[in-house]
């Protein structure tokens, strides 16, 4: 599959300020009780979305996300555990735009109930999101690959935060217009590596189309073996079409994800050699989670800053890239340049 350079409510601009400002469009969520709010306790799904709450509310804020490092939220089956926790959230802040495959219809009723459940890519304009390729029609997910429209969803979260809970609207406010100045240095940062490479290198090959918003952002083409949702399976045809194209334009090197299986993309360097190509395994991204806990990856900005570094390291043919390097989660990979 190659990518070439709506909801309802809408309760911000994204350049408005946050203190003190209202959700817009008439839409008004369910308080919880007050005595609730002594211990604010806020439900995420992955884990883009649990950084970003914790960031901006901190210790003020109880944040139980529900899928760790290496979940595909795409194939992800809810425990009775989950819908508990989610059922007893004082907020509930997740995707959207069908992440979460399997949580869609919960979500949903969650919603319609009347409890304060968010899906933060909502704000987006729908003017800037992309229709996904076999995906039913619908909008890619994937929204945090562009950082500017991220920078929106944090919005998001940090005006609904005070408007959930006014006792803190000030210190919510001001976590996120820190966070949000961070995520403009951050943005600044991925253009600027990205740069780096002739446009005729900016060709990303990844195991599924998870990196459509990056490409349009920062001047990439990319393709992924599978679909938007890893919930579509790549086949033998699929594997030798996408050999034979980056046999064709000689790509330096593809990318497998922390969080699909590697033997996709290690299938495709194997028909590549086969073709008389020896493709690299470049290194590993993070695409639908963080990394543990700790490590670089394991926040929302480390994880942008260790995809670009790795796909400009790994595309520009930089001699010092270790032909057989560990991946960010410990697997040793061999390639050979």
């Amino acid at each position: 599959m190659i990518r070439r350079a709506s909801l309802t409510r809408r309760q911000l601009i994204a350049a408005a300020p946050l203190a003190g400002l209202a959700l817009a469009g008439g839409a008004t969520l369910n308080r919880p009780a007050a005595g609730a709010r002594a211990g604010i306790t806020v439900a995420t799904t992955v884990g883009m979305i649990t950084d970003v709450v914790e960031r901006i509310g901190g210790e003020r804020l109880n944040v139980k996300g529900l899928m760790g490092p290496g979940i595909d939220p795409h194939l992800y089956k809810p425990s009775a555990g989950d819908i508990r926790l989610l059922g007893d959230a004082d907020v509930i802040f997740y995707g959207g735009l069908h992440l979460e495959g399997r949580l869609v219809d919960t979500l949903a009723k969650i919603r319609k109930s009347g409890k304060a459940a968010i899906p933060v890519s909502e704000s987006i304009p729908e003017d800037r999101l992309h229709k996904a390729d076999g995906f039913g029609g619908a909008h890619d997910p994937h929204v945090w690959f562009d950082v500017s429209l991220w920078s929106i969803a944090a919005a998001t979260i940090g005006t609904t935060l005070a408007e959930l809970f006014p006792e803190h609207a000030g210190a919510f406010g001001a976590g996120t217009e820190r966070y949000r100045a961070e995520l403009a240095a951050l943005d600044a940062y991925v253009t600027e590596r990205a740069q780096r490479l002739p446009a005729a290198q900016r060709v990303l090959v990844t195991a599924h189309d998870a990196f459509g918003y990056f490409a349009n952002r920062y001047g990439f083409e990319v393709m992924g073996l599978q679909g938007v949702s890893t919930a579509t399976e790549a086949g033998a045809g699929d594997v030798q079409t996408l050999a034979k194209y980056i046999t064709d334009h000689r790509i330096r090197a593809i990318f497998v994800e922390s969080s699909v299986p590697h033997a996709t993309i290690e299938a495709v360097q194997q028909a590549c050699r086969a073709n008389g190509w020896d493709v690299r395994i470049g290194g590993e991204l993070f695409s639908d989670a963080l990394g543990q806990r700790g490590t670089p990856a394991g926040t929302y900005i480390g994880m942008v800053r260790h995809n670009i570094d790795t796909i400009v390291t790994a595309l520009s043919g930089d001699p010092a890239t270790p032909a057989t390097r560990r991946t960010a989660t410990g697997h040793e990979r061999g390639s050979r340049a």
